[in-house]
């Protein structure tokens, strides 16, 4: 699938955050918003997302007007092999007792590390983005209060780094899903190749929404590193589907973006255990009441 990017500019920081905001709750959301100060003292802002497949255009005008933004400039992405790139950059990622590194590093893994090993493939998620350090480094620091879990899903799940991550540390049952079949492909290679085969179960879903996940609930342990957007969209579903007490642990979310997942969440009867800031994106942790 091609991808777009959709850029414009208007007047200050916070018409600017304001459109952002508005952005992530087109349908289908944006893989990723941001904002930046155009440096030339104009005191304009470039607001950018970046969607897979075309944009909807008349969904964008009407977003520029009702912002007074300039009309957006929709343009393709040019095609790269992000795969071979990817694997150029890899360099092993430690997160507290998990370390995820590509197979060109695999003779280089500590021992006493809990490897997991992801290739570059044609899905989101090599686990080497913050998002997921903070997920693995929020998942360690419950390991280490003693915490147990033994019904896990990893939601939106893209390598299912997280799932395995579980899957290597836990007894019980565990369930990855994304809403990409390839990802979902991308994540069964990846449990084979970590030896975790019948271990963890891979399925294609949007949210909760496969009967799978319904038949296994509640949970007591979810993952879930999408967007904030999309976090939000989820929490009624979230909190049908997992048991009193249970543990997410979210992210995908810019530092920006975290109070307002925290008010949404809250409404649904979770608080707050951690808040885990890695550059832009916090990570969050969270217990069912």
């Amino acid at each position: 699938m091609l991808s777009y990017s959709a850029l414009t500019t208007l007047a200050g920081e916070a018409p600017a955050q304001a459109l952002a905001d508005s952005l992530e709750t087109m349908d289908p959301s944006p893989t990723g918003v941001g904002i930046s100060e155009i440096q030339d003292r104009s005191g304009l802002w470039e607001v950018a997302a970046y969607f897979l497949g075309r944009p909807d255009d008349i969904a964008l005008s009407l977003l520029a007007a009702a912002h007074k933004s300039q009309p957006f400039d929709v343009a393709e992405i040019p095609e790269t092999d992000w795969v071979l790139e990817t694997r150029r950059a890899l360099t092993p990622v430690h997160a507290g007792r998990f370390v995820v590194y590509g197979g060109h590093d695999r003779d280089a893994i500590p021992s006493q590390k809990i490897g997991l090993e992801i290739e570059a493939a044609l899905a989101f998620g090599t686990g080497h983005h913050a998002t997921t350090q903070g997920c693995l480094m929020a998942f360690d620091t419950l390991l280490q209060k003693g915490f147990v879990a033994r019904n896990v899903a990893d939601i939106g799940a893209g390598t299912a780094v997280l799932a395995m991550a579980a899957a290597k540390v836990l007894s019980g049952r565990f369930i990855a899903s994304d809403i990409d079949p390839i990802a979902t492909d991308t994540a069964k290679d990846n449990i084979a190749n970590n030896g975790l085969r019948g271990r963890v179960q891979c399925i294609t879903s949007v949210g909760f929404r496969h009967a799978e996940l319904h038949s296994r609930a509640p949970f007591d342990l979810v993952f879930a590193n999408i967007l904030a957007g999309p976090l939000k969209k989820l929490a009624l579903e979230m909190a049908e589907h997992t048991e009193s007490h249970a543990v997410l642990i979210l992210s995908g979310i810019l530092n920006r973006q975290a109070q307002g997942v925290v008010n949404t969440y809250e409404g649904f009867g979770f608080n707050v255990v951690e808040r885990r800031i890695i550059g832009d994106w916090t990570t969050l942790t969270l217990r069912k009441a």
